[in-house]
């Protein structure tokens, strides 16, 4: 009996069992969040967390029930700081009774306030009160409709799903808010041994990763996803070991960022089998063709050859620039130039919801297409709304029927099975921690692209030496390579570098051949195809 209570137990707080991995990562978050890490509250937090709440028209709940002083008289104190704002309102909000925290007519504020602090103290009190009552739905209600929640050392701890509640350095963790997703919060970082007690955590939950927040410092999540550190001290941001990676600890100062998805996606990964693998498949492509571009302006012979490999004008063509931040244009620059060389039968196919791309209806042009273009612009929003959907599937299906698949800049590096420059803070990185894989309709590669016009050559070296496995492939601007079966050639105005390190290279040789407009490569022997 008691072994059926734990089990059932286990079961009902299943993302602190260190036998039940996070398996998905986490998704972009409504409305905003001010994390802070306890001390002294610089003014820039405070001000900053008042311009989310909507400046002076601003309403803000003070939740003051971490504190052992909440039920006194001075509780009321937990107001003076946020009432100097100059804002709409200051109301007090504290109870310590669950069926006082269900009463609609008690949580009657949050649902009118624009945002809520939850101050410091003990987390666990905050939770006893509050963990599954009507008060927990009405402010994640409240970031739902874009409002702010913010709090200080217990406050920002309670945010977490997995919540430190109290132990140093073998943390007791409970269940919190899960404001923040993927994440496990810990603050007062400054002390030396809550490193120590927040990597713990991590090796327990799997697929979690740790945002350390030290003293008189906040992080600010907005726009679904940036992480940005304000204040006098640092964040740290903790991954564990795993997936074929070391644990890494990686410090954040003042006006610094962090990516919340990339990161869960990271910790994700680390829960699970290496990749790139160490055995990868041949680069060979069994039907169909691809059209992989370096970037830059292609010529209009290049946009000829992808309409007649998907079966020439009258074939029905589709355009994906997801790659491309909102506001989308109605005829994007790819569907212009295919139109222009001849197509007569272009559709632009685009969403930002895995819910929709993984929908019949979504899909269903993808299933009657011959030919699929991706745009260029950034690699990691084909991801974010492709990847693992019935949509990925049937992007495979159009080369698997015969049909092509195409794309340049972006839209090339999606399609090899490593994914360089998937950083959402910018393509400067040729190694992104939790953007790595691409859609892998060429196996075994990596492609990168805009290559010697941006002087990538050590870039791509650098992704060598730590993937020797794979088979580098760096595309200039204005150049295409062509592959069918397990040939690519090279057709435009500049060269592809291609890099293997199945060969040997010697000190101040250049790692890489140059495979200048016209030559033909075999990426399965890897090697050059004599005429």
């Amino acid at each position: 009996m008691i072994l059926r209570k734990l089990l059932l137990l286990c079961l009902l707080v299943s993302q602190l069992c260190a036998a039940e991995p996070l398996k998905e990562p986490a998704s972009e978050i409504s409305g905003s969040l001010v994390i802070a890490g306890g001390g002294n509250l610089p003014d820039v937090v405070r001000d900053r967390f008042v311009e989310l709440a909507g400046g002076k028209k601003a309403k803000i709940v003070v939740i003051p029930t971490a504190s052992s002083t909440a039920d006194g008289a001075d509780a009321a104190k937990a107001l003076e700081p946020w009432k100097q704002k100059d804002v709409a309102s200051v109301v007090l909000f504290h109870t310590r009774k669950k069926s006082e925290a269900d009463d609609a007519a008690f949580v009657k504020p949050l649902t009118e306030a624009t945002a809520v602090w939850l101050g410091g103290g003990d987390q666990a009190k905050l939770t006893a009160a509050y963990r599954g009552t009507l008060v927990e739905k009405e402010l994640h209600n409240l970031l739902k409709r874009g409002g702010a929640i913010g709090g200080t050392s217990a406050g920002a701890a309670a945010m977490s799903k997995v919540m430190i509640a109290s132990g140093n350095p073998k943390a007791v963790v409970e269940v919190g808010f899960g404001f923040l997703p993927g994440a496990v919060i810990d603050q007062h970082f400054v002390k030396k041994d809550r490193q120590e007690r927040l990597a713990g955590v991590l090796k327990d939950h799997p697929g979690y990763f740790g945002l350390g927040v030290d003293e008189e410092t906040a992080v600010v999540v907005t726009r679904g996803r940036e992480m940005k550190v304000i204040g006098n001290t640092e964040v740290v941001v903790l991954q564990s070991a795993g997936g074929g990676k070391q644990g890494s600890n990686h410090t954040l100062k003042a006006g610094q960022l962090a990516d919340l998805i990339a990161q869960s996606r990271s910790a994700v990964a680390r829960s699970q089998p290496a990749f790139p693998p160490e055995k990868l498949d041949p680069p060979k492509v069994e039907k169909g063709a691809l059209i992989i571009g370096g970037g830059g302006g292609l010529d209009a012979a290049v946009w000829k050859k992808f309409i007649d490999l998907a079966g020439g004008p009258d074939s029905l063509i589709l355009v994906i620039p997801t790659a491309n931040p909102d506001p989308l244009p109605k005829e994007p620059s790819e569907m212009k130039a295919l139109i222009k060389t001849g197509a007569k039968n272009v559709k632009v196919l685009h969403t930002r919801s895995k819910a929709e791309a993984n929908s019949a209806e979504f899909v269903a042009p993808i299933k009657e297409a011959k030919g699929v273009w991706f745009s260029g612009g950034r690699q990691w929003r084909f991801v974010d709304s492709y990847e693992g959907t019935l949509s990925e599937k049937a992007f495979h299906d159009v080369l698997r029927r015969g049909g092509v698949i195409g794309g340049s800049s972006a839209g090339a590096s999606i399609q090899s099975e490593y994914m360089p420059r998937g950083d959402p803070l910018g393509n400067l990185n040729i190694i992104a921690e939790g953007y790595e894989r691409g859609f892998g309709f060429l196996k075994g590669v990596a492609v990168d692209q805009h290559f010697f016009a941006r002087k990538r050559t050590e870039d791509m070296t650098e992704l060598m030496t730590r993937y020797p496995q794979l088979l580098g492939i760096g595309i200039d601007e204005g150049t295409i390579i062509l592959v069918q079966g397990s040939t690519m050639e090279v057709i435009g105005r500049s060269k592809v570098a291609v890099y293997d390190r199945k060969k040997e290279v010697k000190p101040g040789e250049r790692d890489y051949e140059e495979l200048p407009a016209g030559a033909k490569y075999d990426l399965v022997e890897r090697k050059r195809i004599e005429k």
